[in-house]
């Protein structure tokens, strides 16, 4: 698969999600073998506006390349101006959002409600393919219903305006998180483009990448909420597709200590209250299935400085190493 200057072969990538893609979730995950990572999706109209919480969604570092910018809008010019702002702060590629099915997005025309309307998705495709010296690629959808599944359309379109790369969420817009994803779309969509197509949607362990990269002739899969709680996901997948081998599960003992890693470095980059606050999210899944999980979690939520989490998660790995010993 070729996007601009990265070049990489049955990619593993992170997708873009709101409120969960920062820069030390990045981080992390990159440390366990994603090759392409993506911000969260930014407005468009926060960052003409120059709001500070949309600037700071474009901000990474060099260790999180290869990276791309993901904007979200409807208005061509806000696209346009949005795109030239990313482009400044010099990411390896734009991205267009026309897949998010969230409603207060898809709603107001944005995202998945694109899907709605291909002329205003062909012009802001185009003025921003032609007016940014970056590769640009779209993420999408299948179509914003099933009576109306225009994913071939939408890829060709895309392709004859100069789009490098198409991530396909193989939803429909309505159907948002519910239902299945169905991949048999990707070999369809391969069959009528040339550029990278890359799969999104289920994708949960190595078996189901391992799966399409056999039967649909994807270039790269995209791995989204299966990340949450468990970056380790791209060093299994790695693994497998290398040796065949499917890794054992993390222990306790180093989710901890991957989560208070991931910790920090969201301390780091949002500051001690913002860090703590927004990383709360993430405790559900680094530490699922243990013993007296949701007491520990309840004591978590109570605070925003980060010295009292660490002491709460240390007692707790001292508690756990002594019911080791005790079996």
């Amino acid at each position: 698969m070729v996007i601009g200057k990265i070049q990489i072969e049955k990619g593993v990538l992170l997708a873009p999600m709101d409120e969960v893609t920062d820069s030390s979730f990045r981080r992390i995950c990159k440390r366990f073998g994603a090759d392409i990572v993506y911000s969260e999706f930014v407005s468009s109209e926060g960052l003409i506006r120059d709001a500070k919480k949309s600037i700071k969604k474009i901000l990474f570092l060099e260790e999180e390349r290869p990276i791309g910018i993901q904007i979200v809008g409807n208005n061509i010019e806000s696209m346009l101006n949005a795109a030239r702002i990313a482009e400044s702060y010099n990411p390896d590629f734009i991205d267009i959002n026309c897949g998010c099915p969230v409603k207060k997005v898809a709603g107001k025309g944005s995202g998945a409600g694109l899907l709605k309307d291909l002329p205003n998705l062909r012009k802001i495709i185009d003025a921003i393919v032609k007016n940014v010296a970056i590769p640009v690629t779209i993420k999408t959808r299948l179509g914003w219903d099933s009576s109306n599944i225009n994913i071939i359309e939408v890829a060709k379109m895309s392709e004859d305006l100069g789009v490098q790369a198409i991530s396909v969420h193989c939803r429909t817009g309505v159907q948002g998180y519910k239902g299945n994803a169905d991949w048999s779309w990707i070999p369809r969509i391969k069959s009528s483009v040339k550029i990278p197509v890359i799969a999104n949607g289920d994708i949960l362990s190595p078996l189901d990448v391992e799966y399409l990269f056999n039967n649909t002739g994807c270039d790269a899969v995209m791995l989204g909420r299966v990340t949450i709680g468990n970056p380790w996901i791209f060093k299994k997948v790695k693994h497998y597709l290398k040796t065949g081998e499917i890794l054992p599960e993390v222990d306790i003992f180093e989710r901890i200590k991957i989560c208070i890693e991931h910790l920090k470095l969201s301390v780091e980059s949002k500051g001690e209250r913002g860090g703590v606050i927004e990383f709360r999210k993430f405790y559900a899944g680094y530490l699922r299935d243990q013993k007296h999980i949701a007491k520990i979690r309840n004591e978590l939520m109570k605070y925003t400085e980060l010295n009292p989490i660490l002491e709460i998660l240390e007692n707790y790995v001292q508690t756990l190493k002594k019911d080791f010993e005790l079996r």
